[in-house]
Parts: C-alpha cells; structure tokens; sequence
C-alpha cells in the first residue's frame, strides 16, 4: 500500500486533528504530511491507527525522507527506535539546514 491509496477517510480523520491549517481534503492530498504529523505530535491511538493504515515500510520511508523542522528530537529519537532502524545512543542527527 502506498500513502496515495490509503483508506481516505480514515486520512481525512487524522487531517482534521493533526494538519488543522489546512481543510481535510487539503491535507489528504498530501498523506505522507498527515502521517508525519501524526508520528510527531499523535496520541497514542492514532499512532496505532496511522502504523495500522500506513505499514511499517511506510513509516520508515517517511522517516528516512523526513522534512527539516517535521519531528521533535523525541519523536525523532522513538521512531527510530520504535521502527528497529537506529540502536541506542546511534539515532542519526534530525535533518537540517546547511550554510554555505
């Protein structure tokens, strides 16, 4: 399953908690955003939920492809290690900007 053919509504559903700037079917365009989102800052059934819908293929993918500023160092830090990709005291730095 990719994020394009998620079950939509239950996409819609996390939209409208999680990526509340935009409208539902705004962000449900974007589901690799609305599933980050719900990585960085979701409760713990909607983690369930979104893990559930997306896979753990998914997720990984999300997370090694993720956005500068998308995840906090401790979402960054229990995802890595909730996924089984980064062993203690080994997460890699979260993405940033480089100057120059």
């Amino acid at each position: 399953m990719t994020a394009r053919t998620m079950d939509q509504d239950s996409l819609a559903f996390l939209a409208r908690k999680y990526v509340w700037w935009k409208s539902p079917e705004d962000a449900a365009g974007q589901p690799e955003r609305v599933i980050a989102q719900v990585m960085n800052i979701g409760d713990f059934e909607d983690i369930q939920r979104i893990e559930a819908l997306a896979g753990t293929e998914m997720l990984t993918r999300i997370l090694i492809e993720a956005e500068i500023g998308q995840f906090t160092p401790r979402s960054w830090s229990y995802w890595h290690y909730r996924l089984g990709i980064a062993a203690v005291d080994e997460v890699p730095a979260l993405p940033s900007r480089r100057l120059g």
